[in-house]
C-alpha cells in the first residue's frame, strides 16, 4: 500500500522505549504548547487574510500545500472537540493542556478593525473551550499587536476572561517585537503576570526555504532565533526582567548556540548594543519548551539553562508534534525526580498560576 504523505505518531529523531509508560511523575503533567482552532474567527477573518503576507504559506511548494490541506482535514476534530482531545491526552499522560489558538489565528497582517473583532472571537472561543473542562485545560488568547495600545487593552480583557496570557508571533507583519513601539505591550504583560508564548509562522525571507518543507523545518526555529536575539540585544528583556516569555521549539537555534552571542558581545562593539551583561544572562529569563525531539538536545537545554526554565510541550496536534512528551523527558536518565516533576508540569503550574 502507498505510504501516507502526512504521518502522525512517534518521532524518527530518537529510539523509543517504554519510558513514557514506565515512568510517570506523581505530580500534575502540563503540556504548555498546543493549539486549537476557533472556527468562528477563522470564518470571519479568513476572507481578509492575504496569504502572500504569511511566510509559511507564501514560501511553500505544491506538495507542502497539498499536505497542509490534508492535515487541516485530518486534525479538525481534535482542534475543536473536547472529548476527542481528552482521549489523546489520557493516552499520552497529559493532565492539563495550555491551549493556544492556531498561529495563523494571530491576525497581525490584516486591517486593525478586522483583527480586533477576530481576536475577540478567538479569546472568547478559547475561554469557552477551557470552560468545558477547566480541570484539564488552561488557555492563551491573542491580541492585535499591530496596534500596541489596543493590544494592552485586549490583554487586560484576556486576563479577566480567566486566560493565562497570550500567544504572539515572532514578528508583527515584518516588524521586530523589539521595536520600542511594542514596549507598552510587554510592560502590561509584566504588570499583569501574563504568560507570553512566542510562536513562529515561517521565516520572513524564506525564498530559499520553499522546497522540502524547509520554511517550517528550518525557518520556524530561525524566526524564533531572530526574535529572541533582538529582544535581548535591543534591551527589551533587560527592561522587563519579570516578563514571562516562552520561546517554543526549544528556543530555536539561539539556545543551542548561545556561546556565539556572548563571544560577539565581548569581541565587538557593534554586537554589544550597550548591554551591561552578556546576552545569555537575559536569554536565561526565557522559558524553553521540550519540543526538540532528541534526548541529547533536551539534556543540553537542561544542563545549560536549568531544569527550572524548561517546560514540557508538544505542538499538538500537528505531524511536527512530539507524540510522547513524558517519555521524552523521562529519557534523560540522570534527571532527578524533583527536576523530572518540574519539567513535566511543576514549572508550568508555577509560571501560569494553574
Amino acid at each position: 500500500m502507498p505510504q501516507p504523505k502526512n504521518r502522525y505518531g512517534r518521532t524518527a529523531a530518537r529510539t523509543h522505549t517504554t519510558l513514557g509508560l514506565a515512568r510517570r511523575p506523581s505530580t500534575t503533567t502540563v503540556d504548555v504548547h498546543c493549539h486549537i482552532l476557533v472556527p468562528e474567527a477563522a470564518r470571519f477573518a479568513g476572507p481578509h487574510v492575504d496569504l502572500s503576507k504569511i511566510p509559511l504559506a507564501r514560501y511553500a511548494d505544491a506538495l507542502t500545500r497539498e499536505i497542509n490541506v490534508q492535515q487541516d482535514v485530518d486534525r479538525t476534530h481534535v482542534m475543536t472537540d473536547v472529548d476527542a482531545r481528552l482521549a489523546e491526552m489520557d493516552a499520552t499522560g497529559i493532565d492539563i493542556q495550555v491551549v493556544a489558538p492556531l498561529p495563523p489565528q494571530c491576525y497581525f497582517t490584516v486591517d486593525t478593525t478586522i483583527a480586533e473583532t477576530a481576536h475577540r472571537m478567538v479569546n472568547e472561543g478559547v475561554a469557552a473551550f477551557v470552560a468545558r473542562r477547566p480541570d484539564r485545560f488552561a488557555g492563551l488568547g491573542a491580541v492585535t499587536l499591530q496596534e500596541p495600545e489596543l493590544a494592552v487593552a485586549e490583554l487586560e480583557t484576556v486576563m479577566k476572561l480567566g486566560l493565562k496570557g497570550v500567544q504572539i508571533l515572532t514578528n508583527v507583519g515584518g516588524e521586530e517585537l523589539s521595536d520600542p513601539r511594542f514596549e507598552p505591550f510587554f510592560a502590561a504583560a509584566e504588570r499583569l503576570g501574563a504568560f507570553v508564548m512566542l510562536h513562529p509562522l515561517g521565516f520572513t525571507e524564506g525564498q530559499r526555504l520553499t522546497r522540502l518543507y524547509l520554511n517550517n523545518v528550518i525557518g520556524n526555529p530561525l524566526e524564533t532565533t531572530l526574535a529572541v536575539h533582538n529582544l535581548i540585544m535591543n534591551g527589551t528583556l533587560a527592561k522587563f526582567p519579570e516578563l514571562k516569555v516562552l520561546a517554543v521549539h526549544g528556543g530555536g537555534y539561539l539556545a543551542s548556540y548561545s556561546g556565539r552571542i556572548d563571544h560577539a558581545w565581548g569581541a565587538r562593539e557593534d554586537a554589544r548594543a550597550g548591554l551591561p551583561l552578556p546576552p545569555t544572562h537575559y536569554l536565561r529569563q526565557v522559558f524553553l519548551d521540550t519540543v526538540v525531539f532528541s534526548v541529547h538536545q533536551l539534556e543540553y537545554l537542561i544542563e545549560v539553562f536549568g531544569a527550572d526554565r524548561i517546560l514540557m510541550g508538544t505542538d499538538y496536534p500537528f505531524d511536527m508534534a512530539e507524540s510522547d512528551p513524558v517519555g521524552h523527558v523521562a529519557a534523560v536518565e540522570w534527571l532527578e525526580e524533583r527536576d523530572f516533576e518540574a519539567i513535566c508540569g511543576g514549572n508550568a503550574v508555577r509560571a501560569l498560576g494553574l
